[in-house]
């Protein structure tokens, strides 16, 4: 008798995959049909072109991705703990050892202090945040009390 609760389970879970799959062959298909169009619209005003020569752009989240939210959940932790203002270069740097991502990648902090900054400019039209020019081009962030 059990298995039978397992096997109706089981055949519930395949066609649920099945029509998934077959969903997912006909977004495929409307998805080439409309690229078809595409090439034919482009061929319309140049007839020369090479379509084949344009690469795809492929959507690639990076791996140091954050949940919606996070960013400025961690940011205004750091905040809360820092004594003095800090730096968006500094609140990164603390960022990125918070989260164990590589703080020696310099590419990777300079995407994250541009991420911070664009969450410390939101968070300060909303209040909660103020900043004051500090050294070269770096502002200077700290909770408003």
């Amino acid at each position: 008798m059990a298995d039978q609760y397992v096997i109706s389970g089981l055949v519930r879970k395949r066609a649920a995959l099945a029509g998934e799959i077959e969903a997912t062959h006909d977004r495929l298909r409307q998805m080439v049909q409309e690229l078809e169009h595409l090439d034919a619209t482009l061929l319309l005003f140049d007839p020369d072109y090479k379509v084949e020569g344009i690469k795809p752009k492929a959507f690639r989240p990076p791996k140091d991705w954050a949940n919606r939210g996070q960013m400025s959940r961690i940011v205004l932790s750091i905040l809360r703990q820092a004594v003095e203002p800090l730096t968006t270069r500094d609140i990164a740097l603390e960022l990125l050892i918070e989260r164990a991502l590589d703080k020696s990648d310099q590419k990777l902090l300079r995407l994250m202090t541009k991420r911070v900054g664009v969450a410390l400019r939101h968070q300060r039209d909303k209040g909660l945040v103020g900043s004051e020019q500090g050294p070269g081009q770096y502002m200077l962030w700290a909770l408003e009390r």
